[in-house]
C-alpha cells in the first residue's frame, strides 16, 4: 500500500511539473519520493534536470554529491559538494559531507579539517562528533575517539551509533566494564539487535564469564539474519573456555552458511593447529586456497603449520607465496627471512658435521 501511495504521489507531482516546469520545489519533492522508493537512478535524473534549470540550487548539488558518494564515485561527489560550497560557504552540511569524502580516501588531516569547520558552523550536531570519533578510531587513536563519542552522547544520550561505537572503542581499550554497560544500554532499547548481542557475548568472554557469554550467543542465534558471525564468535568463546569439540562444530556451521568466506576456515585451522592436530589444520587452510588462491594470510598460516610440523622447506614455500602476493608486507618478510636464516644455518651445520 505504501508503494502504491508513493507512486500515486509521484504521478501527481509529475502532472504538477508539467504545468510548472520551472518550479524547483516540485523537482525536490519528486527526488525525495524516488529516494523513498530507493530508485536512485531516477533521483539522480531528477536532480540533474533540476540543475539544468537552476545550476546554483545548493540542495540539488548536495543531493547529487550524496548520490555519487553512495555510488562510491568520490571524485564526482566532491565536485558537486565543492560547487555547493562556492555558492553557500556557511552551510555546515557541505563541510560535513566533504569530510566524509576525505575520510573514505583515508586522508585524515583533510577530513578532520572539514569536520571541524562543520562544528564551527553547527556545534550541537552529534553526527559530526560521531564522524570525528570514527576518524580517530580508524587512525587507531582510541583515546581521542572515545572523547568525541562522549561529546556526541552528551548531545544525544540515546544515539545508538555512538553507544555501539564507543562500546567498541572501550573494548579495544580493554575497558570491558564500560563496553558492556554501553552495549547493554543499546540492547535495552533494541532487544532484537543481533550485532549487539554478539558484542555482549564477546565482552563477557573476555571478562571470563562463561554462562553470561553463552547466554547472549544463544540469543543472537535465535534472532533474524544469518548466523555466520554468531557461530564464529560463539566458537571463539567455547574454545576460550576449553570446549573445543563444540567450538569445532560451530566453525563448521559457519562454513555451511558461507562456504566461500575465508575467516571460519582460518579460525578452525588455527584451533586444530593449537590442539596439535596440525594435519587437520593444514587441510582447512588448503580448502581456502581452492577458492581464494591469492589469500596471502592463508599462505602464512599454512607456512606456520608446516613449520610446526617440521616441514621447513614447505613452510618457506608458503611464506614465499604470501610475499609474492603482498610484497609490501614487512611482517611476512620478517618471518620468511627468519625461517630462511634458520634453514641455511641448519644446512651449514649438517655439511660441517
Amino acid at each position: 500500500m505504501e508503494k502504491q501511495n508513493l507512486n500515486k504521489q509521484i504521478n501527481e507531482t509529475m502532472l504538477a511539473m508539467a504545468k510548472e516546469p520551472k518550479n524547483v520545489e516540485l523537482y525536490h519533492k519528486l527526488s525525495e519520493l524516488y529516494l523513498e522508493l530507493q530508485d536512485y537512478d531516477k533521483v539522480m535524473s531528477v536532480l540533474d534536470s533540476l540543475l539544468a534549470i537552476a545550476p546554483d540550487d545548493v540542495r540539488a548539488l548536495v543531493g547529487m554529491g550524496t548520490m555519487w558518494f553512495y555510488e562510491k564515485d568520490f571524485r564526482k561527489s566532491l565536485s558537486y559538494y565543492n560547487k555547493a560550497l562556492q555558492i553557500n560557504p556557511k552551510n555546515y552540511l557541505i563541510y560535513y559531507n566533504i569530510g566524509n569524502v576525505f575520510a573514505e580516501w583515508k586522508n585524515f588531516p583533510k577530513a578532520l579539517f572539514y569536520y571541524n569547520r562543520a562544528i564551527d558552523l553547527n556545534s550541537m550536531n552529534p553526527e559530526i562528533y560521531n564522524a570525528i570519533a570514527l576518524l580517530y578510531n580508524d587512525n587507531e587513536d582510541y583515546i581521542e575517539s572515545k572523547a568525541y563519542y562522549e561529546k556526541a552522547l552528551s548531545l544525544d544520550p540515546m544515539n545508538l551509533t555512538a553507544l555501539v561505537d564507543m562500546g567498541n572503542v572501550c573494548f579495544k581499550l580493554f575497558d570491558y566494564e564500560t563496553a558492556l554497560e554501553l552495549y547493554k544500554r543499546v540492547f535495552a532499547l533494541n532487544i532484537d539487535n543481533k550485532v549487539v548481542a554478539i558484542c555482549i557475548g564477546n565482552t563477557y568472554t573476555l571478562m571470563k564469564k562463561r554462562e553470561e557469554a553463552y547466554s547472549y550467543f544463544e540469543k543472537a542465534l535465535k534472532m533474524e539474519g544469518d548466523n555466520y558471525r554468531a557461530y564464529i564468535c560463539y566458537a571463539i568463546s567455547l574454545s576460550e573456555f576449553g570446549e573445543n569439540d563444540i567450538a569445532i562444530e560451530m566453525y563448521k556451521k559457519a562454513i555451511e552458511i558461507f562456504p566461500k568466506q575465508t575467516n571460519a576456515y582460518q579460525l578452525l585451522g588455527n584451533l586444530y593447529t593449537n590442539l596439535g592436530r596440525i594435519e587437520e589444520g593444514m587441510d582447512e587452510y588448503k580448502k581456502v586456497l581452492h577458492f581464494a588462491q591469492n589469500d596471502a594470510q592463508t599462505y602464512v598460516l599454512l607456512g606456520n603449520a608446516h613449520y610446526l610440523n617440521n616441514e621447513i622447506e614447505k613452510a618457506i614455500g608458503s611464506y614465499k607465496a604470501a610475499i609474492d602476493i603482498q610484497p609490501e608486507n614487512d611482517e611476512f618478510k620478517l618471518v620468511y627471512y627468519q625461517i630462511m636464516d634458520e634453514y641455511i644455518d641448519t644446512k651449514r651445520k649438517e655439511m660441517e658435521a
